[in-house]
């Protein structure tokens, strides 16, 4: 077999299993659809028309994020190429189950056409999660705030926040710890990379090394140099910040739109909290894009910080379905292209 037919043999065989992974996503998320149309006729559609520009400012700021932390590393590239790749990359997450860390292994791939080392490319992912860990920190402070003035915080909610907190501040700590020591972060991930392929073995007795461990260690310690100079720059880390937060006010924002579209008003403090905490949940869900876990953590939390379960619910189920239904054609499309077609170029 020919590396072009080996090539299209496993192009063919992944778009199968993405369109799988829709059919299942779609099965899944079918009690949620049915509950989002029988809701439609309750709300304000006009309100609802906000998502759309408010879903554009979302994946305009993650694809800026993704843009200046390239740079910071020497890579220039074009803003409206970073927001195609975000819709790409959301894609990817939500319909493959995988606690929406699929991009790591997607966007190396994705950029390898574009000359950018696999090091490279999954510390950009790496920091893309760390900045968006400091801004929920931010919002967290400023939600648990605001529900403190209306004197809505109870000992739970400052329980969950203090633990999401202390959990994203230890877990950027332990981030920075391994990768900023070449020996480090050798060993740790050289550790991890004989696990995995030791657990792909169990299912493929004639493969004992499925992931090559020199050419891994290579990747690890160009992973580390990489760090090294984003640390060399840290003022230039102002700017993927910015667009953290921004990306993050975009998500909340969202989701108040649909309470403004129920005719409700409730404290933005309970709203920050609960996507915060629910976020962080889906991170280690099994389940396509968090569902379920996503939706129970959120409406727990809403109901801890005085919002009643019987508009929380209708509220998160309709944000979701929405906010998929909005992104994910989109993404799907793009990914499709990429794929299978002759994907533009991503230098600008």
């Amino acid at each position: 077999m020919t590396e072009h037919q080996k090539r299209r043999r496993f192009r063919m065989i992944f778009t199968w299993v993405t369109i799988l992974a829709m059919v299942g996503l779609a099965y899944v998320l079918r009690e949620q659809i049915v509950e989002t149309i029988r809701n439609l006729g309750k709300v304000n559609a006009y309100v609802l028309l906000l998502l759309i520009p408010l879903h554009v400012l979302s994946y305009f700021s993650q694809g800026k994020l993704y843009q200046s932390i390239f740079r910071v590393l020497g890579e220039r590239f074009r803003t409206k190429s970073m927001y195609r790749l975000t819709l790409e990359l959301n894609f990817i997450n939500n319909v493959f189950p995988s606690g929406g860390v699929s991009g790591f292994s997607y966007l190396p791939l994705r950029m390898r056409d574009e000359k950018v080392s696999t090091g490279k490319a999954t510390l950009v992912q790496l920091m893309r999660f760390v900045m968006i860990f400091i801004s929920f920190q931010i919002l967290l402070f400023i939600g648990v705030f605001m529900l403190a003035v209306q004197g809505e915080v109870n000992n739970l909610t400052i329980l969950a926040a203090s633990m999401l907190t202390t959990l994203l501040l230890v877990g950027t700590a332990l981030i920075a710890y391994v990768i900023g020591n070449k020996s480090r972060i050798k060993s740790f991930f050289t550790f991890l990379t004989k696990a995995i392929n030791a657990l792909i073995h169990v299912l493929r007795p004639k493969h004992p090394e499925t992931i090559n461990i020199s050419r891994a260690q290579n990747s690890f310690v160009e992973l580390h140099e990489n760090y090294m100079q984003i640390r060399r720059n840290l003022p230039q880390l102002k700017r993927p910040t910015l667009y953290a937060l921004s990306f993050c006010l975009a998500e909340i924002l969202s989701i108040y739109v649909v309470y403004i579209a129920f005719g409700e008003l409730v404290n933005p403090g309970a709203i920050i909290l609960a996507y915060a905490i629910a976020n962080f949940a889906g991170i280690i869900s099994v389940l396509p894009g968090g569902i379920g876990i996503y939706e129970a953590l959120m409406t727990a939390v809403l109901v801890a910080a005085g919002v009643p379960a019987s508009l929380s619910l209708p509220v998160t189920i309709m944000y979701r379905v929405l906010n998929m239904s909005i992104a994910l054609p989109q993404g799907g499309w793009l990914y499709y292209r990429a794929l299978h077609g002759k994907p533009a170029k991503l230098h600008g």
